[in-house]
């Protein structure tokens, strides 16, 4: 059994932030597939998406993933928010849903103390529209690929991490 917690859920939601708090509580290693991929290629996220375009990110998504699969035991993965698309994310471990409205989270990158940064790291939500649509188009994608459903709306982080620990069994 692998053991791993694979946290997925839309851009901005705070799977970055959940990661962390788990690990400061839990002591459980963390990776971020974002990350990873950055440093395989040695740009931001926003550069990959500008020099080579979206099919070539979710390329170095699939590799991840496939790497996380045969390499990967006892961590928690904070994926990027199109991550869910893999093929094989189910064999990764125990995937979490960290859930929120489209305006919650919007909200949460708007008035975040960093929110410039926030929204510039995030190449997608560049036109409120269009990440609006895009949150439509994969928010039933998540829940049927959930194992445990995450209301971050309606729970402190600290309620969060606790509740995932429980489902998880850590």
């Amino acid at each position: 059994m692998k053991n791993n917690i694979i946290l997925i859920g839309f851009m901005g939601v705070g799977k970055g932030t959940t990661a962390r708090a788990f690990t400061k509580k839990y002591g459980i290693y963390i990776i971020d597939t974002d990350d990873l991929i950055e440093s395989k290629e040695n740009k931001e996220v926003k550069k990959i998406f500008e020099k080579h375009g979206e099919a070539y990110f979710r390329k170095q998504e699939q590799e991840t993933a496939d790497w996380i699969e045969k390499c990967v035991k006892g961590t928690l993965i904070s994926c990027g928010g199109g991550f869910y698309k893999v093929k094989n994310l189910k064999k990764l471990g125990t995937v979490v849903l960290l859930d929120a409205s489209f305006d919650w989270i919007y909200n949460r990158l708007k008035h975040a103390k960093n929110s410039k940064s926030k929204l510039a790291k995030r190449p997608l939500f560049s036109d409120e529209k269009k990440a609006r649509k895009l949150y439509n188009e994969r928010e039933k994608a998540y829940k049927k690929l959930a194992d445990v459903v995450v209301d971050v709306e309606k729970m402190t982080l600290d309620e969060q991490i606790a509740y995932i620990a429980k489902k998880c069994k850590v």
